[in-house]
Parts: C-alpha cells; sequence; structure tokens
C-alpha cells in the first residue's frame, strides 16, 4: 500500500499476515547521486510486526507446504514474469536508490525475475530419492520436507537478485518467507514484495519487515519461531547472527565477506586483463562481495599492466547512476563513502602508494562520488588487502612468478572468488586445484556467477549450504530417512495355518 504526505512525498507500509501495515515510525529514502532527491518514506517495523510477521509466517506453513507443485510452480512463475516484464522500470528505481548504473540495474532486475522462473520449474524435481538398502526385503527412501520460517536478511548491493536468490527457494520448497532487507534499498525490497503480494500467496506465507537490521533483524534471528535464516552480508554482522542461530538450534546460510585475488601472469593477453580488472575492481563501484580487490601481478607483465590501467582509468564516466552513459555510479551512502576514505588515508600510511583516483567529485547534483582508486606497491600485510573494503578501490601486488601469485592470493581469512588471466593450461589447471575459494573464474572478472549454480566461498566469506542452483536445497529442506520393511513377514497367519 501507499500513501502520499502532504509534500507528496509517498509513504510505503510493511507487508503482514497478507495485509499492508502502517507503523509508527518511517525512514526517508535518499537517492546517492542527487542527495535532495528523496524516493519515499518507508516504514519502521516495531517487535510487535516483527512478532506478528513471523507469527503469521507460522500459522501459514501448513497450507503453504502441502500445497502441490502445480501451484508452487504458477506462482512463481508469474512473480518471475511481471518482474521481467517490468526489468526497466525496476532497474531505474534500483539505479536511483543505490547508485548502481542503469544498464546493471536493469540487468538485475531481469537476473531476478529469471531466479523466480528457475525455482518454479524447481518445484517439478523429485521431492524423494530412492536408494538400494543392505537388507533383502527392506526399501530405503530419503524425503525431503521444508524447514519452515525462513527469515532471509539481504544486504543493500544486490537489493533484487540476492532477495530473489532466497526467497524463491524458500517458497519453491514449501517454507514461509519474513523478508528484512538493507534499509538503504527499502524501494527495490517493497516494489518487490508488492509483486510477490499480487501472486496468489495465501496470506502469511510471504512478510515484509522494514529497518534497521540492530533491532528488526536482530528480533527475526533470536525467535524461536524461526526455523532457519538465510544471511547476505559482513563476516562481523554475520558470526553474531550464526551464534545466535545456533545457540536456538536453528539452521543457518551465512555468505559474508571477500577480498578476492586476480592474479595477472606474464603471458596475460594485456588487453583482457585490464578489461577484467576495470570490470572486478570498479564496476558496481566496487561495491560487490566478489570484486577484485587484490590485483596480483607477475614482474614481467607488471609495468605495462599498470601503465594500461591508469590509461583505462582516465576514460572512466562517472556520474548519475540513471545517466545511461555513465559507467560508475556514486557510492551508496555518505557512511560507506567515509568508509571508503578511511581506507585510503590508511593504505597511504602503511605505504602504498596511490597512482590515481581517491577523490570526492563534484558532479551537477550533490552525491556520493568518489573517483576509482589504484595503488601499486601494495603488500599482503596491508589493511587494504586484508580486509574486505567495498569501494571503487584495488591494490596491485607485484610478484616474482605464479607460485608466489598463488601464495599470496592464499594468504586471505577470505575465500569466495579468485580469478587468473593466463594461457597456459598446466598453470591454469594448478591454481583451480589449489587456490582456496568456492568460485574460480579463469580469464574472467572475479565477480559475475550464473544464477543456476551455487554461490559459495571459504573461510570466513561463508557458512553452511550455498546459495543459488538446486544445492540451496540443502539448507530449504530437512531430510528425513524411511526405511520400510512391506514384505510377507508382516502379513497376519491365516487361521489354522
Amino acid at each position: 500500500m501507499t500513501i502520499r504526505t502532504a509534500n507528496k512525498q509517498p509513504i510505503k507500509h510493511n507487508f503482514i499476515a497478507g495485509e499492508w501495515r502502517p507503523s509508527a515510525e518511517y525512514m526517508e529514502n535518499i537517492n546517492p547521486s542527487d542527495t535532495n532527491d528523496v524516493i519515499a518514506r518507508y516504514a519502521i517495523a516495531s517487535s510487535n510486526d516483527v512478532q506478528d510477521a513471523v507469527s503469521a509466517a507460522a500459522t501459514a506453513m501448513p497450507v503453504w507446504s502441502n500445497s502441490t507443485s502445480g501451484e508452487r510452480f504458477e506462482i512463481l512463475d508469474a512473480i518471475g514474469s511481471e518482474i521481467i516484464q517490468r526489468q526497466h522500470e525496476l532497474g531505474d528505481l534500483l539505479a536511483r536508490e543505490e547508485g548502481k548504473t542503469l544498464k546493471e540495474a536493469v540487468a538485475e532486475a531481469h537476473r531476478a525475475g529469471s531466479l523466480f522462473k528457475f525455482f518454479a520449474a524447481e518445484v517439478y524435481r523429485s521431492e524423494t530419492e530412492g536408494y538400494r538398502s543392505l537388507r533383502p526385503g527392506i526399501s530405503l527412501e530419503v524425503r525431503r520436507e521444508p524447514i519452515g520460517v525462513v527469515a532471509a536478511i539481504t544486504p543493500w548491493n544486490f537489493p533484487l537478485a540476492i532477495p530473489a536468490w532466497k526467497i524463491a527457494p524458500a517458497l519453491a520448497y514449501g517454507n514461509t518467507v519474513v523478508f528484512k532487507p538493507a534499509e538503504l534499498v527499502s524501494g527495490s525490497a517493497w516494489a518487490l514484495a508488492e509483486i510477490i503480494s499480487r501472486a496468489g500467496l495465501p496470506e502469511g506465507v510471504f512478510n515484509l519487515v522494514m529497518g534497521q537490521g540492530t533491532e528488526v533483524g536482530a528480533a527475526l534471528v533470536e525467535h524461536a519461531d524461526v526455523a532457519g535464516v538465510t544471511f547476505t552480508g559482513s563476516t562481523a554482522v554475520g558470526r553474531k547472527i550464526g551464534a545466535t542461530t545456533f545457540a536456538r538450534g536453528g539452521k543457518m546460510q551465512l555468505e559474508m565477506g571477500g577480498q578476492n585475488p586476480l592474479i595477472v601472469l606474464d603471458d596475460a593477453d594485456l588487453e583482457s586483463a585490464v578489461e577484467f580488472a576495470i570490470n572486478g575492481s570498479f564496476y558496481s563501484t566496487g561495491q560487490r562481495c566478489t570484486a577484485s580487490s587484490r590485483l596480483i601481478v607477475t614482474e614481467g607483465i607488471h609495468d605495462a599492466f599498470v601503465a594500461a590501467m591508469l590509461h583505462r582509468m582516465q576514460g572512466l564516466r562517472i556520474g548519475d547512476a540513471r545517466n545511461p552513459d555513465t559507467e560508475i555510479g556514486p557510492v551508496v551512502s555518505e557512511a560507506q563513502l567515509n568508509n571508503n576514505l578511511d581506507y585510503l588515508r590508511t593504505a597511504k600510511i602503511e605505504g602504498a602508494r596511490l597512482l590515481t583516483g581517491g577523490e570526492e567529485l563534484k558532479r551537477p547534483t550533490p552525491g556520493w562520488y568518489l573517483s576509482p582508486a589504484l595503488f601499486t606497491h601494495a603488500t599482503r600485510e596491508m589493511q587494504i588487502c586484508r580486509e574486505e573494503v567495498f569501494g571503487p578501490i584495488a591494490s596491485v601486488i607485484s610478484v616474482s612468478n605464479y607460485d608466489e601469485a598463488l601464495l599470496v592470493a592464499n594468504d586471505s581469512d577470505f575465500g569466495l572468488s579468485a580469478g587468473i588471466v593466463s594461457n597456459d593450461r598446466k598453470i591454469i589447471d594448478h591454481f583451480t586445484t589449489n587456490v582456496q575459494a568456492g568460485m574460480v573464474q579463469i580469464n574472467l572478472p572475479t565477480a559475475g556467477m550464473d544464477f543456476h549454480a551455487p554461490f559459495t566461498g571459504r573461510k570466513n566469506s561463508s557458512y553452511g549450504p550455498p546459495e543459488k542452483g538446486s544445492h540451496c536445497r540443502e539448507f530449504f529442506t530437512n531430510s528425513k530417512v524411511v526405511h520400510a520393511n512391506y514384505g510377507e513377514r508382516l502379513k497376519p497367519k491365516k487361521e489354522g495355518s
């Protein structure tokens, strides 16, 4: 439900138990490309709202978990179709509130629709697997059953795609959902929820509660009736969620930070290597957990690579995210911009050399604009090479050979995505086997994954079953192993026998 205030700002409510519910408090959603532009005011859920949303989801579980594959398919497919039909409208809203370029935003909207359609098809997969028992006359099968109420807690950097790859499988496998988006992107979340609200789901199957993670998110994670928490965000927050969820016996699926290496070897095609680095390091304003933060470059190509990067970066067009010519939009918020500036200052103090960028920019409209930054003389001990920066900042680390490059790449607390640019198949095969990452990219940017494949990391990047693709079934369902004896021994004896 949408209403308008006297100054014509739209007001958007939470969606609980099949109704759009007003709130006592609302928050403004600001356009990072033009901070004078207030998109709308979005409800802040109370603890009672969270309680009601979880109760509605729990009450709806028996109906939805027993729905047919056909019913689930029709609803999920309809949601996917509407998202794709409205991808330009949704993409424009996404670009307006998050700062992602219009091209990237529209592509993300399309991906969100495709994810719903993928999981619509998944409902027709068998929920039972048969096995041959070790004992004669015994049947053995493993059934998959929904876990119950799922809390989907999502970040601001992919405000349509990440909610889609959590909500769609949760519904496909028969669970009910309470969706808590990042408050910076309430607009995209509300638009997605509005589409879902009209798709024919029974009351309470899907609920939206908006607000601060420290309050709304915490109330969800702590709730005894929430069977599982699927979370994407920082490692620090993920650890807190994991500890709380474990303590009360819930399931968890945690996708967290990254500090991703892109190795460039002497035999790499220079032009391609530069494009992969530009894409991975700076597109989406560097605000991706799979961004190429560390560019690990061997000595033979190092100077040429750095020179080519500098030349390519000079031509990047930085501006309003909704301008079709913009290649790099603003940072999502003032707080995030200040965080980026802190990393830039620390890197200089620690001895990294800033070759270009790292400056706040003025544009026709006030916004949080930062020119993409490139450091050289970086070392693996520096903070900028150890922590997740989440901004348009990349560091070049010079190494002598592939062996040292692999050592540096693996010297990280994270293990999400890792890439290599080379034409040596033997080295590529060795890298694929030995790099400590959940996802490997060969002659590609470190960012950019197919939506039907699992999304997963190692070390501090991930915990629990992977997201996306059919592999996510491990989180959204519980296994039930059934041994049965249907043999003659069970038949009652006839009289006189």
